[in-house]
Order: C-alpha cells, then structure tokens, then sequence
C-alpha cells in the first residue's frame, strides 16, 4: 500500500510539473470552460476571476461555487467560489474569489479582493490583489505570494466587444530563486453578438513560459432557459463543450473538456443572483 502511495505521488507531480509550471492562475467556471476559457470578454459573477473589468457592467449582487474532477483524478480537483457586490448608482463592484487545487502532498490556493467600474456605456476597468500559497508535502514545504492583476473591457458597439487582461505585472515570485517567479500571463480577446441568442468568443493568451494559445467559444440560447456551449483551443489541440440552465435567479453550467493525452474533465458550476 505504502509504494502504491509512492507511485502515485510521483505520477501526480509529474503531472503538475508538465501541465501546470508557468500557469498558476488555473481558470474556473464552467461556463467559461464550455467555451474553451475563451471567457475575457464575458461580464457575469465569473469575471471575479476571468477579467475584473467585467465586474463594472453587472447590476446585481451574485454568488457562485464551483468544481472541477481534473482528468478524473480526485488528486487533481480545483474547487472554487466568487462573490460580486455591486454599488449603487453604479459606482464599481467589488469581488472577492477562491480557489484551491490539488490534495494534501501538493495544493495551490488563492484569493483575490477584487474592483471594477464602469465608466459609462461602454468602458470598464478592473484589478484585483490576491494571496496565493503553494504547498508541496515534505520537499518544498509552504511558500506565499502576493499578486496583482487587471483588465479592461470596452465595448465598440452592442454586438462588438474587446478586452484586455494582464495577470502578476509586478513578476512575484515564491522565494529569493528567479527561477521561482509565478509566471506573467496576458490575454487578449474579443466577443461578437450576432443575435440575443447568439455569441462568439475569440482569445489569445500568452504566459511568461509558454507559447500562445489561441481560444474559440460559442454560446447558443436555446431556448428561454438553455443555453448549449462549445470550443477549442490549442496548445495543444482541444475540445469543449457544455450547458447551462438558467432558473429564475439560480443558474446551473456544466462542462467538458478533452485534452488529447490526458483525458475528460468535467466541470460543474452553480451561481444565484440575490437582486435585481
């Protein structure tokens, strides 16, 4: 039983170190998945994580919990909630997000104060601080540090929206080693609304460590409480789809993504709208 542990410690870290190094701001949501995390240009409860900018667009106070069974790997499981409070007569929204990954010999975990406001109709900005932590059992112990990160959003028409993010401008880092600085990660996108029902979703992203990945979704209003969601992305080449079931204030979303090598993930997300 003990090397049955061993092993599987090794084939975990092994893993961690190949998908995760240079991307410690895992995404989450599973919206934001079914579109293959093409979400930078979206505004919803989700935008605590995604892009702050959004935050500045939304009018009623939401609260949001999600998970995600990682290549159906329970050692692997992001879980995850956002909060968004939005001022009156418009002044901002604060945010506040959590998230943690991983299982007791590796986990990473962060949270995030987050602000955005608009500025009319069509500008918004937003930035977040977070506290992030890293622990790896008996190797590298627990390690801390702080981040920032902000976004803005504009929209250059009621169907054309564009937004920018850019995650650890100031390139923290875990220890006094330059090798163990959290990655900068800049993403880039823009959202087409052909109709009510009808969006598209298209997103470049670029960390500190690795290439770019291109990301495309597209969400379909099914009906008066459907909504059906598909993407892919590359870096390498996958696939997503999901669905979401909007009920009154509460809204369900759950996803799945196809990684070529590494299997299924699903994801599932539960969110409610305390007003408005």
């Amino acid at each position: 039983m003990r090397m049955k542990k061993q092993i599987l410690y090794l084939i975990l870290c092994s893993v961690v170190q190949m998908i995760f190094a240079g991307n410690d701001n895992l995404p989450f949501g599973a919206r934001s998945a079914g579109l293959s995390n093409a979400s930078v240009t979206l505004s919803d409860v989700w935008s605590v994580h995604h892009n702050q900018a959004g935050l500045g667009f939304l009018t009623s106070a939401s609260a949001g919990v999600s998970y995600e069974n990682r290549f159906l790997i329970p050692e692997l499981g992001l879980s995850g909630a956002v909060v968004a409070l939005p001022l009156k007569n418009q002044k901002g929204c604060f945010g506040l997000s959590m998230r943690k990954f991983g299982y007791s010999q590796y986990s990473e975990s962060k949270i995030g104060l987050a602000f955005g406001r608009a500025f009319g109709d069509h500008l918004s900005i937003g930035m977040q601080f977070n506290y992030q932590n890293v622990q790896f059992a008996d190797v590298y112990g627990s390690r801390t540090a702080f981040t920032f990160e902000a976004g803005a959003m504009y929209k250059l028409s009621p169907e054309l929206t564009i937004a920018a993010h850019v995650y650890n401008p100031n390139r923290a880092r875990l220890t006094e080693l330059e090798q163990d600085r959290l990655p900068v990660s800049m993403r880039l996108g823009m959202r087409y609304q052909f109709s009510k029902r009808v969006f598209v979703a298209l997103e470049t992203e670029k960390d500190s460590y690795n290439k770019p990945v291109m990301k495309a979704g597209l969400e379909y209003m099914a009906g008066d409480v459907l909504f059906l969601r598909a993407g892919v992305g590359s870096q390498p080449l996958s696939t997503a789809f999901g669905f979401g079931l909007k009920l009154k204030r509460m809204q369900v979303d759950m996803s799945g993504n196809f990684h070529p090598v590494l299997g299924f993930t699903p994801q599932f997300s539960l969110s409610y709208q305390f007003r408005g």
